[in-house]
């Protein structure tokens, strides 16, 4: 286990440039999975949860080429069993998203329920619904689920939540299919796009991508490409609120505007000061000062949810009392307690509503990272807090973000890593 050492407030400057997104890889790495021959992706995160679903798909037969941290080639013409590796299943919650590609090939699927942040329930109800309108029969036995598409299934499918992945694993099976497939309801976030971009490469004809209905025209033979993919725009918003909380000045590149437009509203409401062009957001020194009372997630094009515990470290150091209100995980704000341990004003309304009145004075404090987006803000609250910060369990956060300690350091922050084996700890 790691930790940092943070000597907080140190004001942010430079440049920084975004990694691909996240949530985009681990969704385009599973659908290399439907073609007949080789695809090429780029730009991919070099983090955790990208290296364990390299694994899962090697573990599954199929053949894994590392051009270098950023790129693999996939070539799924050794693919051989439609069982996940159940150990590594555990580890990321996308482990579930193989059953479409394994489907597809085999007519038959074995997953072990998936792992990741414990930040609430997170129920695969809304995937399996989707799957049996498709025609799929589901089994638990043991542990495990059983899947086998028995039958074919509607060409209109109405999702009962407009589930990011429970979209895209409609997506996959469908693109499949040679009759045009309606999915109502459907997520529109931009990693949906990426995939749907990616898919369209492939072979498949998706129309109404990032609208909430998909028409889905497949093709029995999918081909091998090449695709890069796109920023990820949850960083950019994490390195905004760094900035911002440390009164800094801090270029994002590889910004894509269309992807920030609830993301800059809430900032600005906040008193965030930026300067955006086609490709950089700046984020300037800015007066904190919030402008409404009431923040809260919901589906795309809203504020996302993998953004409300940075949001709510950025409330601790502006001006005003607001709620802030996340209705999708109901354990999303109990990372607050360090917030707390450290001077935040913040009072928990219940599990998914806090109030904050700020600003306050965040003192150093030992932190620990809870998971990705929790451990991500207790890193802020240490760079914007007097004193200095241990910040423990940084593997957690390497699960999302990547070579974080180089990339706070080239901004100024005054932080060091030290890992278990050191002699120092």
């Amino acid at each position: 286990m790691s930790k940092f050492i943070i000597k907080g407030s140190q004001k942010l400057e430079g440049e920084i440039n975004l990694l691909g997104n996240k949530n985009s890889a681990l969704k385009i790495l599973p659908a290399t999975l439907l073609a007949d021959s080789c695809s090429t992706i780029t730009n991919i995160p070099p983090i955790r949860d990208v290296k364990v679903m390299i694994s899962l798909i090697e573990k599954l037969g199929a053949k894994v080429k590392i051009e270098n941290e950023n790129a693999v080639t996939v070539d799924p013409s050794t693919l051989s069993s439609y069982v996940i590796d159940p150990d590594l299943s555990t580890r990321i919650r996308a482990s579930v998203v193989l059953a479409a590609p394994l489907l597809v090939k085999f007519g038959k699927a074995v997953i072990t329920p998936p792992g990741g942040d414990q930040i609430g329930e997170r129920l695969l109800e809304t995937h399996f619904t989707m799957l049996e309108n498709l025609g799929v029969e589901i089994k638990r036995e043991n542990g495990k689920y059983f899947l086998n598409w028995v039958k074919k299934g509607k060409n209109d499918i109405f999702l009962e939540e407009a589930s990011v992945t429970a979209t895209e694993m409609a997506v996959m099976m469908t693109v499949s299919q040679l009759a045009e497939i309606k999915i109502q309801d459907a997520a529109s976030e931009p990693h949906v796009k990426d995939l749907a971009d990616f898919l369209g490469k492939m072979g498949a004809s998706i129309s109404g991508v990032g609208t909430n209905t998909l028409l889905v025209k497949g093709s029995k033979k999918l081909k091998g490409t090449e695709h890069k993919i796109i920023p990820d725009y949850i960083e950019g918003g994490t390195f905004a609120i760094a900035a911002a909380i440390t009164g800094g000045k801090v270029t994002i590149r590889d910004y894509r505007k269309d992807h920030y437009l609830m993301i800059l509203s809430y900032l600005k409401n906040m008193g965030v000061s930026y300067f955006e062009n086609k490709q950089e957001l700046k984020i300037l020194p800015s007066d904190l000062v919030a402008k409404k009372r009431k923040f809260q997630t919901r589906p795309w094009p809203g504020f996302p949810t993998d953004l409300m515990s940075p949001f709510i470290v950025l409330a601790t150091q502006t001006k005003g009392t607001v709620l802030c209100h996340d209705w999708m995980y109901e354990w999303r704000m109990f990372f607050v307690d360090d917030l707390i341990s450290m001077g935040a004003n913040i009072f928990i309304a219940d599990p998914h509503r806090v109030v904050v009145s700020g600003p306050t004075k965040l003192m150093a404090d030992f932190l620990y990272c809870k998971d990705i987006r929790a451990g991500i803000s207790v890193i802020l609250a240490a760079l914007a807090a007097q004193g200095e910060s241990v910040v423990d369990n940084i593997e957690m956060v390497e699960r999302g973000y990547a070579h974080l300690e180089e990339r706070l350091r080239g901004l100024g922050a005054k932080l060091k890593r030290i890992n278990l084996n050191d002699k120092n700890t």
